[in-house]
């Protein structure tokens, strides 16, 4: 087997202390089946990124995190990549300026959508009228804006067919982020629309029982936020379709933060994922690499160590190195960053000898911060194919100085 079992957590790829110090605290705490770290796992808050905590009765909106359902879809066109060259870098600008990216960002034409009828938005008129209105109103401002840190709208090129692929990276945005915050203020006898609280990373996780009324309120909200993540990725892949005047033929979609009801072992339980891919047995995924290096298109193997992982794997390269060693503090009043590790220059050449129309980013998003993707696939080649390399040819993302509180 490819995996370590280190005081009982089963870990993919190289340990990280710190991730592992997090994943420990989360098996210690509540009814824990199993703790795993993929290889591309790195801290986060409570429990790590690339983290997946198997519960017996119970939900964490810590371990799901604040951008519930973040997630990607990636679709195949009928464009051939000689085709797109021509017109890349126009295209690029259109993205660019048709999709709105960056934090509180709203969109810049009314979506209407079903998901505004769901019954599930009781789950917060139970909450409060106040708390109802003002979720739905944000959840309506904010559909199909893309939002900053490491979300994306990228165009790639198939290796070996040359077909243009488009590919996204984002979740809930601020109704994801309120909802989140909302259940553990509630959690922590706190009003739930007061600011998130600001405890420390290595905190133990919030649990809830699944078949309380506040863990059936909050499973309730985090499907609708699935539901609302799944259709702005939606909508901004159509927008995308419609810039580069293409159709898509095949496309794969799913979550990497967010809690699942699954059966493992004869037994039903939660399956907790933050940044994590579900990869099932047969079951599609899209895996995206930093601006510098491929993405996949991968599909879960039907083994021993698939099932070990509890069908769990990547849900990107994984950082190796922190925003703020990347691109140092930045001074919001005078707008200018210090000891940053990677300049702005290294960031472009880097990307140009790659082949890539760059929009927006900042170095904590250079290819320099990330592992290398192949290193954590194949840390996991027995519990996933990979199925199609994708290079990316464009990517577009948040400016660089965009003010995030919440970039994980």
């Amino acid at each position: 087997m490819a995996y370590q079992i280190m005081d009982g957590i089963r870990v993919w790829g190289k340990p990280e202390e710190a991730a592992l110090a997090q994943a420990k605290l989360c098996a210690a705490t509540g009814q824990v089946v199993q703790t795993l770290l993929m290889a591309d796992h790195h801290k986060g808050y409570s429990q790590p990124i690339g983290g997946v905590v198997v519960y017996d009765g119970q939900i964490s909106p810590s371990g799901v995190g604040y951008d519930i359902a973040c997630g990607n879809k990636a679709v195949r066109t009928n464009l051939h990549v000689s085709e797109l060259k021509p017109r890349l870098a126009s295209m690029m600008d259109e993205i660019a300026r048709k999709i709105s990216f960056g934090v509180g960002r709203v969109n810049q034409e009314r979506v209407d959508h079903e998901l505004f009828d769901d019954p599930d938005w009781a789950v917060y008129a139970e909450v409060g009228k106040q708390e109802h209105d003002k979720l739905k109103a944000l959840a309506r401002e904010q559909l199909g804006t893309v939002g900053s840190g490491n979300h994306f709208v990228d165009l790639f090129e198939e290796a070996g067919t040359g077909r243009v692929w488009v590919g996204n990276h984002f979740g809930s945005r601020g109704f994801g982020h309120k909802t989140a915050s909302g259940f553990i203020n509630l959690i922590a006898g706190r009003r739930f629309l007061d600011n998130a609280p600001g405890e420390k990373m290595d905190q133990p996780p919030y649990l809830l029982d699944l078949d309380s009324e506040l863990g059936d309120m909050y499973y309730r909200a985090m499907k609708l936020a699935g539901r609302y993540a799944y259709a702005g990725r939606d909508y901004v892949i159509q927008q995308v379709l419609a810039i580069l005047g293409a159709e898509a033929d095949f496309e794969v979609h799913n979550h990497h933060n967010y809690a699942w009801k699954e059966t493992h072992n004869g037994k039903e339980v939660i399956v907790v994922r933050k940044g994590a891919t579900p990869s099932a047995p047969g079951q599609l995924g899209f895996i995206g690499g930093s601006m510098g290096d491929i993405s996949v298109i991968v599909k879960g193997k039907d083994t021993t160590e698939n099932k070990d992982s509890f069908f769990s794997t990547v849900h990107g390269a994984g950082r190796v190195m922190s925003r703020t060693q990347a691109a140092g503090k930045m001074n919001w009043k005078t707008q200018k960053r210090t000891g940053g590790q990677i300049s702005v220059e290294q960031m472009q050449q880097a990307v140009k000898a790659y082949g890539v129309e760059l929009r927006g980013a900042g170095t904590d998003e250079s290819p320099f911060v990330y592992r290398k993707l192949q290193d954590v696939l194949d840390a996991h080649a027995e519990t996933i194919e990979v199925m199609h390399v994708l290079k990316p040819v464009g990517v577009s993302m948040a400016g660089a100085d965009e003010f995030d509180p919440y970039k994980d």
